[in-house]
C-alpha cells in the first residue's frame, strides 16, 4: 500500500505508501556512509557518459533493428550499473538482488531476434519487478521479509509471466517497503528486513516514498529501462512523484493480481513504472496503449482540479497552478474546483476493508506456497517477528498485522458495511458524481509533497497526497513529473473513471510533452535547500 500517518496527523495519512536482511549499520542511514559515498560519485553515479542514460523503449528497438544494441548487452550494462552505483559507489540500494538467468534469458532472445522473430516492443528489454511479484525462477519472493526467504512460490505470477511472453529480460527484483507497508503505523518507507532502507536517488538522506520504493528509484537511476511496481493506495503513485518517474495505477481487474504477495483484492494491482509515458504504456503492450499518445490530446479535453488536495506546501500549489496553464494553453478546458462531495470520508472504512482482507489474502497465499520450513498463516508470522525481532522489527513493530489478526472472515458484517461505504463514497458519490457533475474527461490534483528526509527512528513524515479516491475506487490513476522544489520532484495525477486508461494516458502524454520536466538525478548525498 502506501499510506502513512504525519505523527499527530490523521488516520487517512497514517497508512500513506502501502504497496505497494537488516545491515548493522542501517540505524545510521546517513551522515557518515552518505558522505564516504558521494566521493564516489564523479566515478560511478554522476557518470554523464553512461550510454543508456534516459535510453526509451523506441531507442531500444531502434537499437536492436539497427544492430547497434543486443539485449545482451544492454542487459549487461544495467547489471554493470547496479552494481556500481545501487551496491557501491552511492549504494541507492533499490534492487535486493539480481537475475542470475538475466544473460542466458537475453542470449535466447538475441538468438529469435537474429531469426526474425520480434514478440513486440519489450523484445529484450531489461525490466526490474517488485520483490512481491512471484517467480518461478532462481529468485526470492518475500516482499521484503525474512519470514519467506527460501520460499518460492510454484509458478509465476501472471505479470511475470506476460512479461516473459513479450520478451522481457527479467534481470532483478525491487526492494520495498516489507509487506508493502502493512506492518506497522510507524514504519518507514523503502525499508525491509531483507532488504535494508531504499534511498532516493535525487538526494540520497530523503526517502524514495511507498512501498514500490526500489521500483522507482530504480527506473529514476537508470538501473533498468522501466520497471513494475504494485499499489494498494499510493505505492506506484508515489514514489513515482518522489522520484521524478511516470507511474500508471490501472482500474483493478485489468491488470491480474495472481501470484502476487497480496495486502488487499479490492484495491491491489501491478502498474508500470517508467521515465516517460510511452514507456509506461509499452507495458500495457496487450491492450495497445501506445496507439493513444498524442501531443495534441489536451485539446478539447475537460479536466476538473481536486482542490482540497492542495494546500499542504506553498511551493507544489506554485506547480500546481503552473500545470493548471500548461493545461489551458493546450487546449483544455479547467473546471476548477471539481472537489468530490465526499472527500476525507473513505480513511475509516478503507482501513477497516484493508485489515479484514489482509488476513483473508494472506493467508490464502501462504497456505498456497509448496510445502516448507516458512509461515503458512498471518499468526505464523506474527510469531516470526517476534522471534526474530532484533532483525524484523528493531525500527517498528507489527501494529497492523496484530490488528488484522483479530478480524473475522469476509462473510463479517463489519467488514460488508466498510466494503459497500467504501465503494458507495468513493465511486457513485465520489469520483463518478464529479465526472457526471461537470462532464469531465479527468480530475487532476497534486501527487504528493517533495520527499521527506528518512528517519527509521520516527518514521515516515508524510504531508500530503491524493491517491486515495482512485485507489478505493479501483480506477485509474497516471502520475507524470510536474518540476521540481529544490531539486526534489513533485508529480501531477490524472485519474478518472474506471477503465479510463486510454484517456488519461492520451492526457499525461500531452502534458508530458508540453513540459518535459523529467530529469535524471545525480544522486547527491543532500538536497541544496540554498540553491
Amino acid at each position: 500500500m502506501a499510506r502513512k500517518q504525519r505523527r499527530g496527523g490523521s488516520r487517512m495519512n497514517r497508512r500513506k505508501f502501502l504497496r505497494t536482511g537488516l545491515l548493522g549499520e542501517l540505524a545510521a542511514v546517513a551522515a557518515p556512509q552518505l558522505i564516504r559515498a558521494s566521493r564516489g560519485l564523479r566515478a560511478a553515479a554522476a557518470d554523464t557518459l553512461f550510454q543508456l542514460e534516459e535510453l526509451t523503449v523506441a531507442d531500444f528497438q531502434a537499437g536492436l533493428k539497427s544492430g547497434k544494441l543486443t539485449a545482451r548487452r544492454v542487459a549487461e550494462m544495467y547489471l554493470k550499473r547496479i552494481e556500481e552505483v545501487d551496491r557501491r559507489g552511492p549504494a541507492l540500494n533499490s534492487v535486493i538482488e539480481t537475475n542470475p538467468e538475466a544473460l542466458a534469458i537475453a542470449d535466447a532472445l538475441d538468438r529469435e531476434h537474429k531469426q526474425g522473430r520480434v514478440r513486440g516492443p519489450l523484445h529484450g528489454v531489461p525490466v526490474l519487478i517488485k520483490d512481491n511479484v512471484g517467480t518461478a525462477d532462481r529468485m526470492e519472493t518475500t516482499a521484503g521479509s525474512l519470514a519467506l526467504v527460501g520460499a518460492r512460490p510454484a509458478q509465476d505470477a501472471f505479470v511475470a509471466q506476460r512479461l516473459r511472453e513479450a520478451g522481457a529480460v527479467i534481470i532483478g527484483k525491487t526492494n520495498l517497503s516489507e509487506w508493502a507497508n502493512f506492518r506497522s503505523t510507524q514504519s518507514t518507507s523503502g525499508w525491509s528486513g531483507r532488504g535494508g532502507q531504499t534511498h532516493n536517488p535525487y538526494a540520497l538522506d530523503r526517502n524514495p516514498c511507498g512501498s514500490s520504493s526500489g521500483s522507482g528509484a530504480a527506473v529514476s537511476a537508470n538501473l533498468c529501462l522501466v520497471a513494475v511496481g504494485t499499489e494498494t493506495d499510493g505505492s506506484i503513485v508515489c514514489p513515482s512523484g518522489t522520484c521524478g518517474i511516470v507511474g500508471i495505477k490501472p482500474t483493478i481487474g485489468l491488470v491480474s493480481r495472481a501470484g502476487i504477495i497480496p495486502i488487499a483484492h479490492t484495491q491491489d494491482t501491478a502498474g508500470p513504472m517508467a521515465r516517460t509515458v510511452a514507456d509506461a504504456a509499452a507495458l500495457l503492450t496487450a491492450l495497445d496503449y501506445t496507439r493513444f499518445l498524442d501531443p495534441a490530446g489536451l485539446k478539447g479535453a475537460r479536466v476538473g482540479v481536486a482542490r482540497k488536495f492542495f494546500g499542504f506546501n506553498d511551493q507544489v500549489d506554485k506547480l500546481m497552478s503552473d500545470a493548471i496553464d500548461v493545461l489551458k494553453r493546450g487546449g483544455a478546458t479547467v473546471v476548477d474546483p471539481a472537489d468530490m462531495p465526499t472527500h476525507g470520508k473513505l480513511d475509516a472504512p478503507e482501513f477497516e476493508v484493508l485489515l479484514f482482507e489482509f488476513k483473508a489474502d494472506i493467508n490464502k497465499y501462504l497456505a498456497g506456497l509448496p510445502v516448507g520450513d516458512h509461515p503458512r498463516t498471518l499468526k505464523d508470522l506474527i510469531d516470526f517477528n517476534e522471534r526474530n525481532r532484533d532483525r524484523e522489527m528493531p525500527f517498528f513493530g507489527q501494529e497492523l498485522f496484530t490488528k488484522a489478526q483479530a478480524k473475522g472472515p469476509l462473510t463479517d458484517p463489519a467488514y460488508l458495511k466498510a466494503l459497500r461505504s467504501c465503494q458507495t463514497l468513493s465511486r457513485a458519490q465520489g469520483i463518478d458524481a464529479v465526472i457526471r457533475k461537470d462532464n469531465l474527461d479527468a480530475i487532476i490534483a497534486p501527487t504528493g509533497g517533495p520527499a521527506w528526509t528518512t528517519d527509521l527512528l520516527n518514521g515516515d513524515h508524510f504531508t500530503g497526497g491524493s491517491s486515495t479516491p482512485a485507489a478505493v475506487a479501483g480506477y485509474p490513476n497516471v502520475q507524470v513529473p510536474a518540476g521540481y522544489v529544490y531539486g526534489l520532484p513533485v508529480g501531477i495525477s490524472f485519474y478518472g473513471r474506471a477503465f479510463n486508461e486510454a484517456k488519461l494516458i492520451r492526457l499525461a502524454y500531452a502534458y508530458e510533452q508540453a513540459t518535459r520536466h523529467r530529469r535524471p538525478p545525480r544522486l547527491p548525498p543532500a538536497a541544496d535547500l540554498h540553491s
